[in-house]
């Protein structure tokens, strides 16, 4: 199974010199990676900042940087910001799940999401 992924961000992180960094790579996330975040004292005072503290702890390379934090993330520009975002989503498959049918009269095969709600 493959837990680490290459990527090239779209416009790329521009650091204090003036020098571009595209390359880089992003390894699958825990359940750790996600409760710790969650337990960070920046998400706790404002919560839309957990996808900032979560891409830093899966982002595990940036081409040329020493390492990847936080304020790393913060200076993207948004294009980069959105796509990591995706690429978070399609790696740890963040998608709802769905289930794999049968219709009993056509013999067609589809697929239903699956809702783990409860409601009422």
């Amino acid at each position: 199974m493959n837990t680490t992924y290459e990527f090239t961000l779209p416009k790329g992180y521009m650091d204090a010199t003036g020098q571009l960094h595209q390359r880089g790579r992003m390894r699958l996330a825990t359940a750790g990676d996600e409760i710790s975040a969650t337990r960070d004292p920046r998400v706790l005072a404002n919560p839309s900042y957990l996808t900032i503290v979560i891409l830093s702890k899966v982002v595990t390379e940036l081409e040329g940087l020493d390492a990847v934090t936080a304020t790393t993330i913060e200076q993207l520009f948004t294009a980069d910001l959105a796509f990591l975002q995706d690429m978070y989503q399609r790696i740890n498959d963040v998608e709802p799940p769905v289930m794999r049918c049968v219709c009993p009269d056509c013999g067609r095969t589809f697929e239903v999401p699956l809702n783990f709600t409860q409601e009422g």
